[in-house]
C-alpha cells in the first residue's frame, strides 16, 4: 500500500474508475450486486409501505431488479431531479401495479380489527409511492455506499474522514487526536468523499448532509 504524503496512509488505485451504474451497464455481475445490495432494503421499504404481504415480498423484489436489469441502458440523467432512485421507483410501482392486479387485493390472512386495518392500508390499483422516504431509508443508502468503499482506505483515513464528515467534529480536533495537520484531516476527508462519488455518483441522488463538502 502507498502513501501520498506523509501525513495520510490511502490507498491508491491507478487507472481510471468505471462507476457501479457503467459497469452494471457494461454486465458486470460484481457491479450488479452491489446496485442491489444498496437499493433493495429500499425497494423492500416501498413493498411494505404498499401493502404487500411478507410473504411475496421476496418474489417482487426479485421482479423489480430483473426489470431493471432489462432497462438499466434507458436509465439518464438528462433533466434536472431525475435520479436512479426515482426511475427504480417508477419501476417498483409497476411491479406492484402488475402484482396486485394478478392476485388482487390481497393481505395476510388474519382476521378481526388488525386484518382490516390491513386492507385499509392496501393501495388502490391505481396507487403512487410516496416520494419522501423516512430519513432512515435514504441515510441506509448512503451507509451501504460507505461500505463498498471502506476496505480502500487505511484505518486513521477513515476514521478521520468519519469523525470530521459523520461524526461532525472540528478538523483541529480530529488533527490534535491523531497528530496531523488538519489539513491532512481534511484532505482524508476530501479523498473518501471524491470515492464515493466516484463510485455511486451517478446513482445516489446528493450526498449525506453530515457527509457534504
Amino acid at each position: 500500500m502507498s502513501e501520498t504524503s506523509d501525513e495520510t496512509d490511502f490507498v491508491s488505485r491507478p487507472g481510471t474508475r468505471l462507476t457501479l451504474l457503467a459497469k452494471a451497464r457494461q454486465h458486470d455481475q460484481d457491479a450488479w450486486n452491489r446496485l442491489v445490495l444498496l437499493y433493495s432494503p429500499l425497494v423492500r421499504y416501498w413493498c411494505r409501505a404498499a401493502g404487500i404481504r411478507p410473504d411475496a415480498t421476496d418474489d417482487v423484489v426479485q421482479e423489480v431488479f430483473i426489470a431493471a436489469s432489462g432497462g438499466l441502458q434507458s436509465f439518464r440523467r438528462d433533466r434536472p431531479g431525475d435520479t436512479f432512485r426515482g426511475w427504480l421507483r417508477g419501476i417498483t410501482r409497476n411491479v406492484l401495479l402488475a402484482s396486485f392486479r394478478r392476485h388482487g387485493r390481497q393481505t395476510a390472512g388474519q382476521g378481526g380489527t388488525e386484518a382490516l386495518q390491513m386492507l385499509n392500508r392496501v393501495p388502490d390499483p391505481e396507487f403512487d409511492l410516496a416520494c419522501d422516504d423516512p430519513p432512515e431509508q435514504t441515510q441506509g443508502i448512503y451507509q451501504r455506499a460507505l461500505d463498498l468503499v471502506r476496505s480502500e482506505f487505511e484505518e486513521r483515513t477513515w476514521q478521520m474522514f468519519w469523525l470530521t464528515a459523520v461524526d461532525g467534529l472540528p478538523a483541529a480536533e480530529v488533527a490534535l487526536q491523531f497528530g496531523v495537520t488538519s489539513a491532512a484531516v481534511r484532505k482524508a476527508r476530501s479523498r473518501v468523499l471524491h470515492r464515493l462519488k466516484q463510485e455511486v455518483g451517478d446513482i445516489v441522488d446528493s450526498p449525506n448532509p453530515g457527509q457534504a463538502e
